[in-house]
């Protein structure tokens, strides 16, 4: 059996990222003479969890917009990061419904659906200018099938009761708020449907969805609406649990089941942070009706690990998927902020290369916890962003993968290195194995890929290097040694 240890390195002082890779000598455990119990990271091949169903990342008219931008040649090269064999070879892609805040401006499918109940005058004419051409090219690309999600932001701002900024905790999403008008409904700042117009919604949502389809979009899945109790600066719409279930079963189910969509796209609820999803979940499923009638859960990672609501999600409902549907970095890139006029200096001690390093161990732990406890589908926010942390329509700008830089070229950030690390070491279709750690700072997951090799994710989260030994169904990795905060992937084939 060969087994090779890669780790990616990271010099905060310059910037730069470098990718050391060895070969290991596994031993049998039982030709030692020393029963090895220091330090012992456990894999258990006999325990077996759920299977990993792949990656993806959101194509947003701003990352669209950019990407159009480049040339061919060097658009194809950034495609190919996500889509490629040698890149995420990613097999999902979410794209939002109507204007979200990672769009050029605000709009809508409809103008005013109060003049309009019929939805006569209902088109996807934005979406052809910048996403779906850019989409179709990801989707030739791509050498298999892949799958698109669908999620509102809002319903058109005529059927909405006015903002509820006061419920949301805005530092969570970073920014800050600007003046609003609280009396005035609008896309952004929240506020709800009214419940006159549920059955309008959901007759639009599934234009939305015939729309692509007609494109030739694989459209396979739909979340109820994004951030379900966010009342954000930019699009946004609040949903109870309890509204979210008379929403699904009495008004967009009938409808999806007219246009013979039922059963063929997909359902996911939520799609907000791992926080508050159990209150939320558990008030849907509290009517077997309608928890029969959707997927899964769609989940975020913005107020923190709580990696065990996934676990109890994950054991309450186990027939259920659990898909990370976005994350980002909450600063510009090159910048510890996401306010672009922020004195930086205020802001944070680190300089913005150790802000990106912390960014990439910050994703290696959370996907590494999300795994751990039940994940079958993830996905990033923006494909790529430029150097304000845009384009939006609303103030502020967050981090991505990849970096659109204005001589036409891009860059890759810190973060998606380890991102293409995961994605190499867990294929479409791995099984998550059981796993034992002797030390808190050491965070590992283990899988079985279809071709029956084993990788073993391994972040050193401790300021040193940590020598480890590995052992694994009577055979023992000695003194393996885990670069000090670092990604470290262990494969056995």
């Amino acid at each position: 059996m060969t087994v090779k240890q890669s780790s990616v390195l990271f010099d905060p002082s310059t910037g730069k990222a470098r990718r050391l890779e060895k070969q290991l000598i596994l031993q049998k455990e039982s030709d030692l003479s020393t029963m090895i119990e220091s330090n012992v990271i456990g894999i258990y091949p006999d325990y077996t969890f759920q299977t990993m169903e792949g990656w993806g990342c959101a194509m947003t008219e701003s990352a669209c917009f950019l990407l159009s931008k480049l040339s061919v040649e060097e658009r194809n090269k950034a495609l190919t990061r996500w889509f490629g064999p040698e890149g995420m070879d990613a097999r999902f892609i979410r794209i939002h419904i109507d204007s979200c805040d990672y769009s050029l401006s605000e709009y809508q499918a409809v103008e005013d659906p109060i003049s309009d109940p019929e939805l006569a005058t209902f088109t996807i004419d934005r979406d052809r200018k910048w996403i779906l051409p850019i989409v179709k090219e990801a989707l030739a690309l791509a050498g298999h099938p892949i799958q698109v999600l669908l999620s509102p932001w809002s319903p058109p701002w005529q059927w909405k009761t006015p903002p509820e900024i006061s419920h949301n905790d805005a530092a969570v999403y970073g920014g800050q708020y600007a003046e609003v008008d609280l009396n005035k409904p609008g896309r952004c700042f929240g506020g709800r449907l009214k419940k006159e117009y549920y059955g309008s919604w959901a007759k639009y949502l599934v234009k939305y969805l015939q729309a692509y389809l007609a494109e030739g979009i694989p459209v396979t899945m739909l979340s109820i609406q994004n951030e379900a109790s966010a009342a954000t600066s930019w699009d946004s719409c609040l949903w109870s649990g309890e509204d979210e279930r008379l929403f699904l079963k009495e008004y967009l189910y009938p409808e999806m089941e007219k246009a013979g969509l039922a059963g063929k796209i997909e359902l996911f609820i939520w799609d907000h942070n791992k926080e508050r999803a159990i209150e939320h979940i558990d008030e849907f499923m509290g009517d077997p009706d309608a928890a029969g009638k959707i997927s899964g859960f769609a989940y975020h990672w913005y107020s923190g690990d709580h990696f065990e609501a996934l676990d109890l999600l994950h054991r309450q409902y186990p027939d259920q998927i659990l898909m990370h549907s976005e994350s980002c970095a909450l600063h510009i890139p090159g910048k510890v902020s996401s306010l672009p006029d922020k004195n930086e200096t205020e802001q944070s001690e680190k300089t913005p290369n150790e802000c990106d390093y912390d960014d990439a161990i910050a994703y290696a732990h959370d996907i590494i916890g999300d795994l751990n406890n039940g994940m079958h589908r993830w996905i990033d926010w923006n494909m790529i962003v430029d150097r304000t942390g845009g384009p939006r329509h609303v103030y502020g700008g967050f981090s991505a993968p990849l970096i659109f830089e204005e001589n036409g070229s891009f860059s890759e950030t810190v973060s998606y290195l380890y991102l293409n690390e995961i994605a190499k070491a867990v294929h479409v279709g791995a099984v998550r194995l059981g796993k034992s750690v002797w030390n808190r700072d050491v965070e590992v997951t283990a899988w079985r890929n279809p071709d029956q090799s084993v990788s073993v994710l391994i972040l050193n989260q401790a300021q040193k290097d940590l020598a480890v030994n590995l052992r694994i169904s009577g055979f023992i990795l000695q003194n393996v040694l885990l670069p000090a905060r670092a990604l470290s992937v262990i494969r056995l084939e």
